[in-house]
């Protein structure tokens, strides 16, 4: 028996660990940490050892399934794409194109093949309704960094391995080793902070796995976060405190910003905060009088009604401080492939904007060329011209993972037709007429599109394949273009190597011009995600350049470097002006979109918070809700518990490992209760993603413990007006012994 050894990137969630798998006889034998990966040096987390229980979990999907007489049958690919065609373009036809939907999930970040050939579907679909994951997520941190930067991507990054001082707001890294932020073993890094004498502090409303590591941990009221940061940038103005440091000459907007922001004293949100207006203050002083510090903030400041406020302002204070763009403070990744901040000329660009279409039903704006996932359910219900007939959805399971899952469930079954590309037959999926498979991560290749943009430390990381796909599997790229063809009236027939060739001419010309025959004929062999990655390496700011720089990088060369762990780039350096995008060629310090919606804050300070309000949380062993079916990630102790602190329980009657009803308004759940000191008294957690027990989802074991879906609980409607983004944390409850 022949054992080898490979080498591949963590795909389970942001952290991208490189990993080392042994194989025997085509079966996954061992997992563990590649000592020798530039990024992760060895790391891994519990869910990385779960790859060998993905690939051999017997739920997994590996041929179509086509609905007949509403049961799932199996399928060939032809009879699978023959049923596409059969229903789609009729519908398109019809209806026109706004009659179609499309909606992708946070896999599809792990999937070269999904997020760079995803775009090219919605294009021709031609519809203006394309829903991601993102607005139940992040939206609000890319919207403030757009604003702010000139791109969606353009985020300031903690330098964790020189600060010494982190601010943590509403994150929980050691748990998820970074969120819009690439950071695997926060914990070790964390460590090694505090013993260079640095210090963590955490600002959370439950003692997170991170703030019991912390120098020190504040409660706060969920939702607050707005009122807290703008209260410390008011201490900044108001005792002098304010130093714009090496990016002064290209900061603008400081005085409105001071204007703004005077509403907004200690005092005048302590109550709404939950903290004391000294403790404020003392926050602010300590931020501007360390040299090398930097806040990083993420879901919890994101999933809340004031999430790109709170985003933004993260990104003011660390600006007013002087630690914008320098080491210590917050940098810049300078990615070695895809980053548009490192693409055309250098300082200045169009930056971004948002709402250049509404949603057809609540008017809410597009951003980032989407509408909110909350309004999906509303769309499909809604009659009239646009009325959502057909919707497809890509890796992503809203159905668990939105606002109102009842209401959206409802709404899939009064669709003309849904196909799902997915894995799995799910609580979103069991209402597709179609559902495509897509490879085991152990069976594709693997770049990291976005992530890389977002990391500690600039790499470049490539995986080949592990184990052979099944035959007659075609890539996930090669589905995305079939179904493309078919909505265009080119038939399932189509060949998708063909259509891939002829969409990289059209886009050669375009980004190359004159140049765009010899980009064709330098990439000759190459096809589909692996020549787009060849190009983006070789045009990008370490490439060789088509050849003028022999030493630059190529795809070529970062596949070599696949076994000694990758192409190490170096640490983050200071980047502004080089990196921004906007229009004026500056920091936005204060965008008008933003002032603008500050004084709707302004006027919400004195509204008084409900008593009892209920927050998510994160798990290291659970990231999204497929991971529930994973043995390895389901066993020991049952984690969907609602965490009550002990003043709470007493006051409404509730006892530890007892069922609790949470209630909002006419919903309603039931979680078992877990009493513990470490939640902020008048907040609930509840974890995500949970919820299997719903029919006709193949999910076996996760449904042997399907735990609670805190999501049934929220409202689809309230929304973070800016992004769009879904209010998922601070939302008021009420709670009693089931």
């Amino acid at each position: 028996m022949t054992e080898t050894t490979h080498h591949r990137i963590c795909p389970l969630c942001e952290a991208c660990c490189g990993l080392e798998i042994k194989v025997r006889d085509q079966q996954v034998v061992s997992i563990r940490g590649h000592e020798a990966d530039v990024l992760s040096r060895g790391y891994i987390c519990p869910k990385a050892v779960a790859l060998k229980d993905l690939h051999e979990d017997p739920d997994r999907l590996r041929t179509p399934r086509i609905k007949r007489n509403g049961v799932f049958v199996e399928a060939t690919w032809e009879e699978a794409f023959a049923e596409i065609e059969k229903r789609l373009p009729p519908l398109i036809a019809a209806h026109g194109p706004n009659a179609t939907s499309v909606a992708v999930g946070n896999p599809s970040a792990h999937k070269i093949g999904l997020l760079t050939y995803f775009g090219k579907l919605a294009r021709a679909l031609g519809t203006k309704n394309v829903f991601s994951a993102s607005t139940l997520d992040q939206m609000p941190k890319q919207l403030a960094s757009g604003l702010m930067f000139g791109h969606w991507l353009s985020t300031a990054l903690p330098d964790i391995s020189r600060t010494e001082l982190l601010l943590v707001i509403g994150a929980n890294p050691l748990a998820s080793n970074g969120s819009m932020w690439t950071v695997p073993d926060f914990k070790g890094k964390a460590k090694a902070l505090q013993a260079r004498g640095g210090q963590l502090v955490v600002i959370d409303p439950r003692r997170t796995e991170t703030a019991a590591m912390a120098d020190a941990h504040h409660f706060i009221r969920p939702g607050a976060d707005v009122f807290l940061l703008a209260a410390m940038v008011h201490t900044l103005f108001a005792e002098g405190l304010v130093t714009l440091g090496r990016v002064a000459e290209w900061v603008k907007g400081t005085d409105e910003v001071k204007a703004a922001i005077a509403p907004f004293t200690p005092e005048a949100v302590a109550t709404r905060c939950g903290m004391g207006a000294d403790t404020i203050r003392t926050l602010a002083r300590q931020l501007a009088r360390t040299p090398r510090a930097a806040v990083y903030a993420r879901i919890g400041t994101c999933t809340q009604e004031y999430g790109t406020l709170a985003s933004w302002l993260v990104d003011v204070l660390n600006t007013l401080t002087g630690h914008l763009d320098m080491e210590g403070g917050m940098l810049f990744a300078k990615s070695a492939a895809f980053a548009s901040n490192t693409a055309g000329k250098p300082g200045v660009g169009k930056g971004v904007s948002t709402g250049r279409h509404h949603a057809r039903v609540s008017g809410a704006p597009e951003v980032y060329g989407e509408l909110p996932i909350t309004c999906l359910a509303e769309e499909i219900e809604t009659p009239g011209e646009g009325q959502i007939r057909a919707l497809i959805t890509v890796a992503t399971n809203p159905v668990l993972s939105s606002p109102n899952g009842p209401r959206l469930a409802a709404a899939l079954e009064q669709l003309d037709f849904m196909v799902s590309l997915d894995i799995y037959l799910n609580e979103t999926t069991r209402h597709a007429d179609v559902i495509l498979p897509g490879l085991s991560p152990l069976e594709d290749m693997h770049y990291d599109v976005a992530f890389p943009q977002l990391s500690w430390r600039n790499h470049a990381r490539y995986s080949p394949p592990v184990l052979p796909r099944p035959e007659g599997q075609p890539d996930e790229w090669q589905t995305l273009l079939k179904i493309a063809a078919i909505a265009k009236g080119m038939g399932a027939q189509a060949d998708a190597n063909a259509l891939d060739d002829a969409q990289f001419e059209e886009d050669a010309q375009r980004m190359f011009g004159p140049h765009a025959a010899a980009i064709v004929a330098a990439t000759q062999g190459l096809r589909g995600p692996q020549r787009t990655l060849d190009v983006a390496l070789r045009s990008g700011p370490y490439g060789d350049q088509f050849g003028q720089k022999p030493e630059g990088l190529n795809l070529a060369k970062v596949m070599l470097a696949n076994e000694s762990g990758g192409i190490d780039l170096g640490e983050l350096q200071p980047r502004i002006p080089e990196m921004l995008r906007t229009p004026s060629g500056k920091v936005e310090l204060a965008p008008p979109l933003l002032l603008q919606d500050l004084q709707r804050a302004a006027q919400d300070l004195r509204r008084p918070a409900p008593d009892l309000v209920i927050i998510g949380r994160r798990d290291v062993r659970t990231n999204n809700s497929w991971m529930h079916n994973l043995p390895t990630l389901a066993k020991g102790p049952f984690r969907c518990t609602a965490l009550v602190h002990p003043d709470d329980a007493a006051r409404h009657g509730v006892q530890d490992g007892a069922l609790a009803t949470l209630r909002n308004g006419a919903r309603s759940v039931q979680a078992q209760v877990q009493i513990s000191d470490q939640m902020m008294p008048g907040v609930v957690s509840l974890p995500h993603g949970w919820g299997h027990n719903l029919p006709g989802a193949q999910l076996r074991v996760a449904a042997e413990r399907p735990g609670a879906n805190i999501n049934a609980l929220l409202d689809d409607q309230l929304r973070d007006p800016l992004s769009g983004n879904a209010v998922l944390g601070g939302v008021g409850i009420s709670m009693e012994a089931a």
